[in-house]
C-alpha cells in the first residue's frame, strides 16, 4: 500500500511539473510572435514585457531580423539604391502609435554603389504607445523589406503578437532590445561628439562635415541624410594627430534643391550621433595632412616603372596617327645637320614632351586640390582646346602641302642670335609639345594602373608618375639624341622628300579631320562649321604673297573679326548630349539602373567612351562591333550600356572614380556572379570580353 501511495504521489508530482512547464512555456512564447523565415531573412516581433501591467501606457518592442549568409538589409536611408523596412500597424488593437528606431548602420557596396544597412543579426527597437493604459495590446504588423545578395528580393509578410494583462519581463528579449537601442545614434545634447561645422561647396559636388570629440575617434564613418532624391558616395575622412577632430568630404552623386531636412549621422565604434546640419557656401579646407597613406618608396618606383612602360607603349597606340607625322618631320629636318645640332634638336623635342606632361600634372594637382574631378585626356572635353588643336594641325598640314612657309619674324630671329639654330630648337620643342598633347586621347596597357595610382595618391606621387610616363613617351627622341648617327642612315635628300612631305601632310590632314569630328561632339555642328570656315580663311590669308600687303591685311582682319564673333559661340557650346540611337542595342548610361538589372538576374556590359578617345574607337571597331562579341551583346542575354564622356558628365566621372579609374576607355561587366563588376583591360580582346560576360552571368545558388 505504501508503495502504491508513493507511486501515485510520483505521478501526481510529474503531472504538476508538466503543467508548470506548459505554463512557463506559454509565458515565454507570449513575449514574441510567430516567425517569418526563408534563406534570405528570418523575422519576428519580440517584447520586453510578458504582459500589460496596470496603468502601463507603453511597451518596448523590437523587430528581430536575422539575415542569411551573404544577405543584407537596409537602414532608414538606404544609400543610392534600396528600400528601408516599413511596418503597417493597421488592424492592431489598443495601439496609439509605434515608432521604429534605427541602430547605427554599416556601409556596404553592391553593384559599385554605396549602400547603408545591416547584415547578420539586428533588432530594430520599437516604442509603442497604448490608447488605453493597462489594457491588453493586440499587434498586427504587415512588414515590407528588401534583402540583397547577388540578387535583391522583396518580402511582404504579417506578424502578430498579443500581450494580455499581466506583469513580468522577458529578460532575453529585453536584453536584445536594450542592446540595440544603445546603438541608436544619440542627439548632440546626449553625446560627447559635437558637430562644429557643415558646408556644401558652391558647385554642389561635395558635402563637407567637420566634427570634434572629447575622446579620440576610432573606426569612424559618416552618413548624410537629405531624403531619397539626394545620394552620396564614399566619404574621404581625415583625422588630426590626436584623432579628436574630424574632416570629411562626401561626394554628391544626385542632388535636388527639394531635399528633406538635412542631417548627418557619425558612427564611431560603439557610439553614434545624428544631428541636423546647416548648409553654407564656403566649405572649410581640409585642416589636416592628406588622408592618403604614405606609400613605400619601392611601390612608387614600381608604379613609376609601369608608367614608363605605358608611356613607351603609347608611341605605338592608335593615337600614333596624329603623332607619326610630327615625329617623321623631326627626323627629316635632322638630315644634313651636324651631330650636335641633331642631338640638341631631339633633346628639345624630348623636353617639349616632358614640359607638357609636367604642366598637365601640375594642372591635375591643382584641380584635385579645389575638388574638381580629373582624368587622363579630359582636356579634349574643352571646345576651346579642341578648336586650337584643330586650327594648329590644319595650318601645319597646309604648310606641308606648300601653301605657305612658317617662319619666325625677322626681329625675333635677330633677338635669338641671328641664327636659324635657335629658331629650329624652338620648333623642335614645339614638335615634342604637340606630340605629347595629341597622344593624351589614347590609353595604353599599364597606363590606367599608373594614372589611377598617381591621381589617388599625393601630389608628389602625381609628379613622379607623370615624369616617368613622359620619359617613356619621349624615349624615341632620347634614343636618337643619344645616337645621332641613326639619322644618317636615311637616304640622301631628293625628290622622295617631296613625296614624304605630301604623305605627312595627308596624315596631319586626317588628324585635323578627326579633331573636327571631336569638335562636333563637344561643341556642335554649327560651331565646327564656323571654325572650319575661319581656319580656311586664315590659310588663304597666309597663302597670299607678301607683296600684296593690303589683301593680306584685309583677309587677316576678317579672320580677327570672325574669331571675335565666334569666341562666344565656342565658349558656350550646345550642352545637349545626344541619346543613344533607338535602333541600337546600346542603352543610355544610368548607374542606378545597373543595380536594378543585376538584382533581376541580368548581365550588364558598360562601355565608357568618347569621340576624342582613339583607343575607344579602336576597341569598338575591332572588338565590340564584330562577332562573336557583337552577337553576344545583341543576343538578348546581355544589356549593353554606353556612357558617352565626349562632354563633361558628373555621373560618368563619379562612376569612374568609384571604380578607381581616371581615364578611358573603361569597360566593365556586372552580373549575378559579379555584382561589383569585372573591369576589363584598356585594349579589349574578344576572349577577355566573352570571359567576363560568362563569369558575371554565373548565379549564386540559394536553396529555397
Amino acid at each position: 500500500m505504501t508503495v502504491r501511495v508513493s507511486q501515485l504521489g510520483a505521478w501526481l508530482l510529474l503531472f504538476l511539473l508538466g503543467c508548470m512547464g506548459i505554463i512557463l512555456s506559454d509565458a515565454a512564447k507570449a513575449a514574441e510572435s510567430e516567425s517569418f523565415s526563408n534563406p534570405a531573412v528570418m523575422a519576428r516581433l519580440i517584447s520586453a514585457e510578458d504582459g500589460i501591467a496596470p496603468d502601463a501606457a507603453s511597451v518596448s518592442l523590437g523587430l528581430a531580423l536575422e539575415y542569411g549568409e551573404g544577405w543584407k538589409g537596409y537602414w532608414r536611408t538606404p544609400g543610392e539604391v534600396g528600400l528601408a523596412p516599413e511596418i503597417d500597424w493597421s488592424g492592431s488593437t489598443n495601439l496609439k502609435y509605434a515608432e521604429l528606431l534605427w541602430p547605427a548602420p554599416k556601409r556596404f557596396e553592391a553593384f559599385g554603389i554605396e549602400n547603408f544597412g545591416y547584415s547578420g543579426r539586428v533588432v530594430l527597437p520599437i516604442r509603442a504607445r497604448l490608447e488605453d493604459a493597462g489594457y491588453p495590446l493586440e499587434l498586427r504588423a504587415r512588414v515590407s523589406l528588401l534583402t540583397c545578395s547577388t540578387v535583391c528580393v522583396p518580402h511582404d509578410f504579417e506578424l502578430s503578437l498579443v500581450l494580455p494583462k499581466g506583469v513580468g519581463i522577458d529578460t532575453n528579449s529585453a536584453r536584445q532590445i536594450a542592446a540595440y537601442a544603445d546603438r541608436v545614434p544619440a542627439a548632440p545634447e546626449n553625446s560627447d561628439i559635437t558637430i562644429s561645422v557643415t558646408a556644401l561647396d558652391a558647385r554642389d559636388s561635395a558635402l563637407i562635415v567637420v566634427a570634434t570629440s572629447d575622446t579620440p575617434f576610432g573606426e569612424v564613418d559618416v552618413f548624410p541624410e537629405f531624403g531619397p532624391l539626394v545620394t552620396f558616395g564614399k566619404p574621404d575622412i581625415r583625422l588630426d594627430r590626436d584623432r579628436t577632430e574630424l574632416w570629411a568630404q562626401i561626394p554628391i552623386n544626385a542632388w535636388t534643391e527639394e531635399h528633406a531636412e538635412p542631417s548627418v549621422t557619425i558612427t564611431d565604434t560603439a557610439r553614434a550621433i545624428t544631428a541636423p546640419i546647416t548648409l553654407t557656401s564656403d566649405p572649410p579646407a581640409p585642416p589636416f595632412a592628406s588622408a592618403h597613406p604614405r606609400t613605400s618608396v619601392l611601390k612608387v618606383v614600381a608604379v613609376a616603372a609601369i608608367a614608363f612602360l605605358g608611356g613607351l607603349i603609347l608611341n605605338v597606340m592608335p593615337c600614333v596617327l596624329p603623332v607619326l607625322s610630327i615625329k617623321l618631320t623631326s627626323v627629316l629636318k635632322a638630315t644634313g645637320q651636324t651631330r650636335q645640332m641633331t642631338r640638341n634638336g631631339f633633346l628639345c623635342s624630348a623636353l617639349g614632351v616632358l614640359t607638357f606632361v609636367w604642366a598637365l600634372a601640375a594642372a591635375l594637382v591643382f584641380l584635385q586640390w579645389i575638388g574638381v574631378s580629373v582624368g587622363w585626356g579630359i582636356q579634349f572635353q574643352n571646345p576651346v582646346f579642341v578648336t586650337l588643336m584643330f586650327m594648329v594641325i590644319a595650318v601645319f598640314a597646309a604648310n606641308l602641302f606648300g601653301a605657305f612657309e612658317i617662319t619666325l619674324p625677322a626681329a625675333l630671329q635677330d633677338r635669338l642670335g641671328a641664327s636659324s639654330a635657335r629658331a629650329g630648337y624652338i620648333s623642335d620643342f614645339g614638335t615634342g609639345l604637340l606630340a605629347a598633347i595629341l597622344a593624351t586621347p589614347c590609353s595604353a596597357p599599364f597606363l590606367g594602373t599608373a594614372i589611377t595610382f598617381a591621381l589617388a595618391g599625393t601630389p608628389l606621387d602625381v609628379i613622379v608618375i607623370f615624369t616617368a610616363l613622359g620619359l617613356g613617351l619621349a624615349l624615341p627622341y632620347l634614343v636618337i639624341a643619344a645616337r645621332p648617327e641613326l639619322v644618317t642612315r636615311l637616304p640622301r635628300p631628293g625628290r622622295w622628300m617631296l613625296f614624304i612631305r605630301i604623305l605627312l601632310g595627308g596624315l596631319l590632314l586626317a588628324t585635323a579631320a578627326w579633331l573636327l569630328f571631336v569638335l562636333v561632339g563637344v561643341a556642335g555642328a554649327r560651331v565646327a562649321a564656323f571654325i572650319s570656315a575661319l581656319t580656311a580663311v586664315f590659310i588663304i590669308a597666309a597663302s597670299i604673297p607678301r607683296a600684296n600687303r593690303w589683301a593680306r591685311r584685309a583677309v587677316l582682319s576678317a579672320c580677327v573679326l570672325l574669331a571675335i564673333f565666334g569666341a562666344g559661340l565656342i565658349s558656350t557650346p550646345d550642352r545637349t548630349i545626344a541619346a543613344v540611337d533607338a535602333m541600337s542595342h546600346w542603352q543610355d548610361f544610368d548607374p542606378l539602373r545597373i543595380a536594378r538589372y543585376v538584382s533581376e538576374g541580368e548581365t550588364v556590359f558598360v562601355d565608357v567612351t568618347a569621340d576624342w578617345c582613339l583607343t575607344c574607337k579602336a576597341n569598338k571597331s575591332l572588338v565590340l562591333d564584330k562577332d562573336p562579341v557583337r552577337a553576344r551583346l545583341r543576343g538578348g542575354s546581355v544589356i549593353a550600356m554606353q556612357a558617352d564622356w565626349t562632354k563633361p558628365d558628373d555621373a560618368i566621372a563619379r562612376f569612374l572614380e568609384r571604380h578607381d579609374r581616371y581615364g578611358i576607355p573603361f569597360n566593365t561587366v556586372f552580373g549575378p556572379g559579379a555584382p561589383s563588376g569585372i573591369a576589363l583591360p584598356e585594349i579589349l580582346t574578344p576572349q577577355a570580353v566573352l570571359g567576363a560576360l560568362d563569369a558575371a552571368s554565373m548565379r549564386s545558388l540559394v536553396s529555397e
